[in-house]
């Protein structure tokens, strides 16, 4: 556990942050002091993450934005959501958390995502891109049925707008004309062209009383004109859009769905958003206010990188380097260390070098280049790789034609956003048995952003679809050959890798191995243990120890989760005392599963008993994991080496009783 107080001792405990007594106490403080807070803000997020790690470059962004919105709303009576909530530092700092803000991310202290649990001002446990909008949607259609008067306002960032469901959210909205804001934070894209100062003044003229009453008032006057008037008021709303579409092209859009539009504002001048919003508020439907905001805005190193200081696993930082509201002063950029080897990189390697052979293999991202290592692709073969934004569902089906249409396509997804595309691989990759390889990275235990990023569930949903086969290496080296494996064969094909440094084993040339068929690499007649990826690693040394407490014990690596080597699991079924089944996933519906299925299906079928007692181990079900460091989390659910071998021994020690 780090320091908790680090962030309040940065700031002095006699800062305004620190006397600030939730946000509420933001409205009697001047112009300066609010200034002063922004400053404080930007110190004790630098000073924790420097420690912790976490999304740094989004949460600095949004400083000026969260202290507007925090201005005008009521919070927590109204209703402040964050989508994906890794720009919710300053939300947190705000409201209650600086004393404990140094725990951030660390097991048992401050979450790195806003959590109900933590705090009423917490609205929602987010941490997925695109969800905000239809959950402000729900939580305005509730207050309007109850006929209460809260404001519900979304922040949302601008690639996080372009995923469907967003999309869909604002169709609906703008549908049934919903009183909600909706705060686009832009810090990314270049979807906003024009700034300046017409764009400025529409906006102005839009949020006033005279344009809504002008506006409404001139319709009715041209419309009621006998003969003509109809069509001279469907001219005019044809003028009045030309004119804003003229002025403000990025939010055509919006206004043809039925969403004001304001924008674009500067999202550090704090004034400027609090007028905005305060009149948005007052507007009777859907408004979305378009901020243009800069990543790591006060911490030089990430003004200058964004990518690398996006977070959360952040390179070595300097404590101190802040500069001020105009970018003066600070320090030089320091490069960042470069990170250790992991299975990412990897994947990503032996993709590039059956790429430089193969012509149809394409690559494709969700938004995700850096981390899932496919930029060295897009660098080597532009026009063969695809980034189609947080759209995981799009990728996974697009995938599919590209496979229709003779190519190798290679989707690779955190495992906690492939949930997004069950459907696409359920429908489109495995119904139409296309050769699509899906990179499920980040498979098993994530650590520090916690329960929404967990990579623990997607084997057991997994498991149950037709013609997916599904395949976990025990190292680096196996990874490269399963890598081959995939792109040889003609079906779907999932590889699960997780986000764990490789182990070092000495390279050795990359053949596609045998679908279904596990690797013995020892016999025992005591205790046999089934490992399904790279947990096998943390098996080793327990098995040495349990080898010297005089017990026979076997070790297999698995490979396959699908199809299992059924012939093996039968035979060890009936020739180890105690059959252990290993996985860093979900156990209900995992590996293990799969192995007792195998086993009680063929008792059935031959009424030959298994005589081997059965012990899975994999993350316990029935709770989400929260956020620690993958160790902390490991140690916490007996995932790590003495939880494994203590698990082991109870279970040989009730066998034996």
């Amino acid at each position: 556990m780090s320091d908790e107080r680090v962030a309040l001792r940065a700031v002095g405990e006699d800062s305004l942050l620190a006397r600030l007594e939730g946000p509420a106490g933001l409205k009697l403080l001047s112009s300066t002091q609010l200034d002063e807070v922004a400053e404080q803000i930007r110190t004790a997020i630098i000073a924790t993450t420097a420690v912790t790690g976490g999304h740094l470059g989004p949460s600095l962004g949004v400083v000026e934005l969260t202290l507007a919105l925090h201005r005008v709303m009521n919070s927590p009576t109204d209703r402040l959501v964050f989508d994906t909530g890794h720009q919710a530092y300053p939300h947190k700092l705000l409201t209650g958390r600086l004393a404990r803000f140094g725990s951030l991310r660390q097991l048992g202290g401050i979450g790195g995502f806003p959590r109900r649990t933590e705090s009423p001002h917490d609205v929602f446990d987010g941490g997925h891109a695109g969800t905000g909008i239809s959950i402000g949607q729900g939580l305005a259609l509730a207050r309007d049925v109850r006929g209460s008067d809260e404001r519900v306002a979304v922040v949302v960032g601008d690639a996080a707008l372009m995923s469907g469901l967003s999309l869909e959210a604002l169709n609906d909205i703008g549908h049934r004309g919903t009183r909600l804001l909706i705060v686009l934070n832009d810090n990314e894209m270049s979807i906003s062209p024009t700034v300046g100062a017409i764009s400025t003044y529409l906006s102005r003229v839009k949020l006033s009383k005279s344009w809504r009453r002008s506006k409404g008032g001139y319709d009715r006057i041209i419309g009621s004109v006998p003969v003509i008037g109809p069509t001279l008021a469907a001219l005019s709303k044809s003028f009045r859009r030309s004119v804003v579409s003229f002025a403000q092209e990025p939010g055509r859009l919006f206004e043809d769905l039925g969403i004001t539009y304001i924008g674009v504002l500067d999202g550090h001048d704090r004034t400027v958003m609090e007028e905005a919003f305060e009149a948005a508020f007052r507007m009777p439907g859907p408004v979305i206010v378009h901020v243009r905001t800069q990543k790591g805005r006060g911490y030089r190193p990430a003004e200058a990188d964004p990518i690398t200081f996006h977070g959360a696993a952040l390179p070595k930082m300097e404590v101190g380097v802040a500069t001020d509201s105009y970018g003066k002063g600070g320090s030089e950029v320091v490069a960042p260390a470069p990170k250790a080897a992991n299975y990412t990189s990897f994947f990503a390697s032996e993709l590039l070098a059956v790429a430089a052979s193969d012509p149809r293999v394409v690559a494709i991202t969700a938004g995700m280049p850096t981390g899932t290592g496919l930029d060295k692709f897009a660098a080597a073969y532009p026009e063969r790789f695809y980034d189609v934004g947080i759209a995981e569902q799009h990728a996974v089906a697009a995938a599919t034609g590209i496979a229709m249409g003779g190519g190798r396509p290679v989707v690779a997804i955190y495992s906690t956003f492939l949930q997004r595309a069950w459907d696409q691989i359920v429908h489109d990759v495995c119904q139409n048995d296309q050769p699509v390889l899906i990179g499920v990275d980040r498979a098993g235990l994530v650590g520090e952003d916690g329960t929404s990023h967990q990579g623990m569930f997607t084997l057991t949903a997994q498991r149950q679809i037709p013609r997916l086969i599904i395949a976990s290496p025990k190292d680096e080296q196996e990874l490269r050959a399963l890598v081959r494996t995939a792109l040889a064969q003609e079906h779907p094909f999932a590889l699960h890798y997780p986000r764990d440094s490789v182990t070092g084993t000495a390279p050795r040339s990359p053949e596609p191995l045998p679908i279904g068929t596990a690797e013995v690499l020892s016999e025992g007649s005591d205790i046999t243990i089934l490992a399904f990826g790279p947990i096998l690693q943390r098996a080793l040394p327990v098995i040495e120890r349990l080898r010297a407490s005089g017990l026979s014990v076997g070790l297999v690596n698995a490979i396959w989760a699908s199809p299992l080597d059924a012939p093996l699991v039968r035979r060890l079924g009936r020739s180890s005392s105690l059959l252990v089944t290993l996985e860093e996933s979900v156990v209900v519906g995992g590996f293990g599963s799969g192995v007792l299925e195998v086993l009680a299906a063929d008792e059935a079928a031959t009424g030959d008993p298994v005589t081997a007692s059965i012990l899975t181990i994999g993350i316990p079900a029935g709770n989400f994991v929260d956020h620690g460091s993958v160790n902390d989390l490991r140690a916490l659910i007996g995932l790590d080496e003495k939880g494994i071998e203590r698990q082991i021994r109870a279970a040989w020690a009730a066998h034996r009783a």
